[in-house]
């Protein structure tokens, strides 16, 4: 199935902040209304949702920000919430691979996501998907870097 991404809208706000996750993911994971309102305060936020035949199955918010005093930060994926039924199908790999174009085309050569470790956590998605943890934590969870 082909996936597109989108900016958030008054049309798709709603069925963003409506994404319910697989048990037990909330604890890894702030829920979309959070992120949005992060992205309200944040200029330098990137809030966006992944559509399959208009439907909203994914969130994802990136920032970028080359200065911010916190290196993890000055690029990267701040929340990934793919819902519980379309997981398993490529939805969270296109995100990344959407933010990570985006960043490419801002000329940066490498983003970061934070995840909290766990069992079931998402530590061997983000692993997958390339990202290789630094050795920092940052907050009580793991900073991972992907090259670009």
């Amino acid at each position: 199935m082909a996936f597109t991404l989108a900016e958030l809208t008054p049309d798709n706000l709603q069925a963003a902040v409506s994404l319910k996750l697989k048990p037990g993911q909330e604890k890894y994971v702030a829920p979309v209304v959070h992120s949005i309102a992060e992205a309200y305060v944040t200029p330098t936020a990137w809030p966006r949702v992944v559509l399959e035949q208009n439907q909203v199955v994914g969130f994802i918010m990136g920032s970028f920000d080359p200065d911010h005093e916190i290196k993890a930060f000055r690029a990267g994926i701040w929340r990934l919430n793919v819902a519980g039924e379309a997981q398993g199908r490529g939805v969270g790999q296109f995100a990344i691979d959407e933010l990570a174009k985006e960043a490419r085309s801002r000329g940066i050569t490498h983003i970061t996501v934070l995840w909290i470790p766990g069992e079931d956590g998402p530590e061997g998605f983000y692993q997958k998907c390339g990202f290789i943890p630094t050795g920092e934590v940052l907050f009580g969870q793991t900073v991972g870097a992907l090259q670009l």
